[in-house]
């Protein structure tokens, strides 16, 4: 058996793996266990009392996070040329259709978020080979499909993320990162958890939220006590 680490055995000594803390406990350890040297992503995984397998208990929405997941987002926007100055002036990193179009079909992919149109999804769809295995599929459902597409950016902008759930009944999503005060960490686990518990499905029986749990970029994760947080 591999010996534990210095660090491994100072952040094994903090807390317990099977124990289940309250939720402003958990984004303490959080940030006490992390010892990257950059400012690491704090992410959420929720497991759900559903069976993805059946389409009446897909879960999947957008939340916008109060303070954002801290990250510098790339935006593509896809769009006819009316539109491009109300996306440049909304914020997007670029704005365009057939040149980048061209150049996806290429192998560039070098963005977090693609928005587009109605009227050109057409096109854009054509690529669902190339961006849907990278989570940049744009949907409608995600808000990504729209006639407002200066809205759209400035809601990425402002910290609105997509989550879905997995082939496991495991929703994951990145909720900030460990520069961000518990404060701000915690309200925007709330605000993703309550999204996620307006969403349940009626043909959902029994717990739907089965556990919650936190983590950061190469840490371990630790649970979260359920009963003690707010909303469910």
């Amino acid at each position: 058996m591999a010996k534990l680490t210095k660090k491994q055995r100072a952040i094994a000594k903090k807390y317990t793996r099977s124990k289940a803390y309250p939720l402003e406990k958990a984004l303490q350890l959080i940030e006490e266990i992390s010892y990257t040297k950059f400012d690491a992503s704090v992410d959420v995984a929720i497991r759900l009392g559903v069976d993805p397998r059946k389409s009446d208990q897909m879960v999947r929405g957008t939340v916008i996070l109060p303070h954002g997941t801290g990250k510098v987002l790339k935006i593509l926007v896809l769009c006819t040329p009316d539109r491009e100055k109300e996306a440049q002036e909304a914020g997007a990193d670029y704005v365009g259709l057939d040149e980048y179009l061209k150049k996806i079909e290429q192998g560039w992919t070098q963005v977090d978020t693609i928005i587009t149109m109605p009227a050109v999804m057409a096109k854009v769809g054509r690529l669902g080979k190339i961006l849907g295995p990278r989570g940049l599929m744009p949907n409608p459902k995600t808000g990504t499909v729209t006639d407002s597409v200066g809205k759209a950016v400035q809601e990425v902008r402002s910290g609105k993320i997509d989550f879905k759930v997995d082939k496991y009944g495991i929703i994951h999503a990145s909720v900030g990162r460990v520069s961000f005060s518990s404060e701000q960490l915690r309200s925007n686990v709330l605000e993703l958890v309550g999204s996620v518990v307006k969403l349940k499905p009626a043909s959902s029986k029994g717990s739907y939220i089965k556990s919650i749990g936190l983590s950061s970029t190469m840490s371990k994760g630790i649970l979260v006590d359920i009963n003690s947080t707010p909303g469910l």
